[in-house]
């Protein structure tokens, strides 16, 4: 039997021209925010950090207080002009809220291709993550992996009855991941022999892939990706209990975005995991 030892190292150094004596001074936006509270204080418990704003809606952003990086948990209307803000002052952004489509993130890299540099001279980077959860992350990568080997796959997340959009950031892009697998490995569309559904029974697609969305009270942020084939069938699930959860990867992104210049979308780009 042979053993596989996989090791992701979530307490790298910064390195985006900061002093190594200095510690990375964050604010966040959405401070207020059930995930927004939760970064306040991993921040404040974390090694080499040190929390200097909070920010939430209707306050004025002005200077970030003097942040290198900001942590942005706010809503999906207000987060572009959160981070046009941010950029504009050349400060790396770790984004967590969803909502950012096709459109959205060609207008930001467009705003980074003319954004002023960083304190430290270096361009500014910008990570958007769907989903900063270890176990989710993975979640997707195996899915993508499986999903040239089944001829069928469907998503369901299931989330609080607070969260204001659907499907999740996670969900949508766990359907395009897979899309682009199927699509690579030269698979049509997923069979469904459906043709009259008035009330939405079957979901929406993303990208091809159905896509079921849950909103129960009791619940964080879980998701189940099942694979089908003849005679069989294969789940893969995550469940976050607790926002902690998410906490390691967001500090992870602070650590690391001022050393991946422009736009980084998944955290997974800075973890090796793909």
């Amino acid at each position: 039997m042979t053993e596989i030892v996989c090791t992701l190292d979530l307490r790298a150094d910064y390195s985006g021209g900061v002093s190594e004596t200095s510690d990375v001074k964050v604010s966040v936006i959405g401070a207020a925010g059930r995930m927004g509270s939760e970064v306040c204080g991993a921040v404040e418990a974390a090694e080499g950090m040190r929390l200097v704003g909070r920010f939430d809606q209707g306050d004025d952003l002005g200077d970030l207080n003097g942040a290198d990086v900001v942590v942005e948990f706010s809503v999906p209307d207000a987060s572009p002009g959160n981070v046009a803000h941010c950029i504009d002052r050349g400060v790396h952004v770790v984004v967590g809220t969803t909502g950012w489509d096709d459109a959205r993130l060609e207008t930001l890299r467009g705003q980074l291709a003319s954004a002023p540099p960083s304190s430290s001279g270096a361009p500014v980077g910008v990570l958007i993550a769907p989903n900063f959860a270890i176990g989710a992350i993975l979640m997707m990568s195996f899915a993508a992996k499986a999903a040239r080997f089944y001829e069928s796959v469907e998503v369901i997340e299931l989330h609080h009855p607070d969260k204001v959009d659907a499907p999740s950031g996670t969900a949508a892009r766990t359907a395009r991941l897979i899309s682009a697998a199927r699509a690579e490995a030269g698979l049509g569309e997923v069979p469904d022999a459906t043709v009259h559904d008035p009330g939405g029974a079957r979901g929406s697609r993303v990208d091809g892939v159905p896509v079921h969305s849950v909103r129960l009270r009791g619940l964080v942020a879980h998701q189940e990706v099942l694979l089908g084939g003849a005679g069989e069938m294969l789940t893969i699930r995550h469940d976050s209990f607790d926002r902690a959860s998410f906490m390691p990867g967001v500090l992870a992104g602070v650590r690391r975005v001022a050393d991946h210049p422009g736009l980084t979308v998944g955290l997974e780009r800075y973890l090796g995991i793909g």
